[in-house]
């Protein structure tokens, strides 16, 4: 799961202070579990977002373990979840939830630290993930530090209404198709975007940013040498400034973008003001999307990505070792991301499952979603899922390097510098301040 595309500058320094605290926090976990717990057990699960934990669902676990009770701490965006988890990590732990909730690219800083964080890994669960989701959160030295929860296997969220008055097809086969189908490439995606933006007062996407953040997670290692894990030089790098030119060119000479940076308040009020017809959608975004447009029909989904298949986000749940109650929270954390839980977060608030033997549920495989015409969404996602191949290479500097270009995109397609060379320079000199 994912709740914003760029990445909270603030939480660097914090990050930094982590390496200076590995050490000092290796012995601070091993609390005891709750089956041993002579009183109640009080655990502290903390996400961000919607992860799909009703209270019903915790109270179906806390049934079965009656010395355990669940505290669900629920921040509003994955930055504040950020902000808290890396400064109160780099303070020694305190104050943290026995689970904290992360996303995946939060990863390749956190796994330099794997003393921080108790380890996950248990035999019995082995092959309940998609081998690349385990991977995600494994560190060199084989250490488990997240369960998955979720997977953004990317399809088109689109106005079928706003497709209808443009005199373009509707119908989600005949969309799929518009957009080049299994042979889709970007390229299609825009130029159906030049013939929409021709006959509607709407724009064809909301961002350049999110539509960026699906092109570059296409890239197997865009911003580091898989190697060596250094930060390849970004003036030199073409394969990003291509999609960065690209992207813009789509967003700003051919007007497709509406200009709003995705979770603003503007970007919230463009769902009320048609002020977009398209959305690359992870299948979590389809949760923001009806939460977002209460009242609005129209909204559909077609099997179909540009460039093959993507994966936008996701996230795991962690056990830092700093709590008192580590092996209690490993054992809710495993519960939390079991098969039954998976499916059942899927059909509360669309966050697709990780796990084969849920994806292939016969709950997620029939689930529609009525909001979006009925799509059946847990065969479309099943279907984008197994069109994802392999997950990028993301190291340690990723986030920062990401960071920065997203924020070139923004000056441009949001702020309205007319010099897309000049911001894309001071994304470069930016990125030359990390690495090693």
């Amino acid at each position: 799961m994912s709740s914003t595309t760029r990445p909270l500058r603030r939480a660097a320094a914090a990050t930094a202070g982590l390496a200076s605290l590995a050490l000092t926090l290796t012995a601070c976990g091993g609390g005891s579990s709750a089956a041993e717990d002579d009183g109640p057990v009080t655990l502290k699960v903390a996400t961000f977002n919607d992860f799909g934990y009703t209270d019903q669902m915790l109270k179906k676990y806390t049934d079965e373990h009656p010395n355990v009770k669940v505290e669900h701490i629920k921040a509003a965006r994955s930055a504040d979840a950020r902000t808290n988890l890396t400064t109160k990590l780099a303070a020694g732990g305190e104050g943290l939830a026995d689970i904290e909730a992360i996303e995946v690219d939060w990863l390749p800083e956190l796994s330099q630290y794997p003393d921080l964080f108790t380890d996950l890994a248990d035999p019995e669960l082995e092959g309940r993930w998609m081998d690349w989701k385990v991977q995600q959160a494994t560190t060199p030295d084989g250490k488990v530090i997240g369960y998955g929860t979720d997977i953004g296997p990317e399809a088109i969220c689109y106005r079928g209404d706003l497709f209808e008055e443009a005199g373009l097809p509707s119908d989600r086969e005949e969309v799929a198709e518009l957009l080049g189908g299994e042979d889709a490439t970007w390229e299609d995606y825009f130029e159906v975007g030049r013939q929409f933006v021709e006959k509607s007062d709407a724009a064809w996407f909301d961002g350049a940013t999110p539509t960026y953040q699906g092109m570059i997670n296409q890239v197997h290692d865009a911003y580091e040498d898989p190697d060596s894990g250094e930060p390849k030089d970004l003036a030199s790098n073409t394969a990003v400034k291509d999609l960065y030119d690209q992207v813009l060119t789509a967003a700003v000479d051919d007007e497709l973008s509406a200009g709003v940076e995705q979770w603003s308040d503007d970007w919230v009020a463009g769902f009320q003001a048609d002020a977009f017809a398209t959305m690359l959608c992870p299948a979590w975004m389809t949760g923001p999307i009806e939460q977002n447009s209460g009242g609005v029909d129209g909204w559909d989904i077609a099997n179909v990505f540009p460039g093959g298949g993507g994966n936008w986000g996701g996230s795991f749940l962690t056990v830092p070792a700093s709590g008192e109650h580590t092996e209690a929270a490993k054992e809710l954390a495993a519960w939390l991301t079991a098969p039954e839980q998976q499916t059942t977060a899927f059909e509360t608030s669309g966050t697709f499952p990780s796990q084969v033997e849920a994806q292939e549920s016969e709950a997620v495989q029939s689930f529609v979603n009525p909001f979006f015409n009925d799509a059946p969404v847990g065969e479309i996602f099943t279907a984008r899922a197994a069109a994802i191949g392999e997950a990028p290479y993301k190291g340690k500097n990723y986030f920062s390097i990401h960071g920065a270009v997203q924020d070139a995109l923004n000056r441009v397609d949001i702020s309205g510098e007319k010099d897309r060379e000049k911001s894309w320079e001071g994304a470069v000199t930016e990125a030359a301040s990390f690495g090693g």
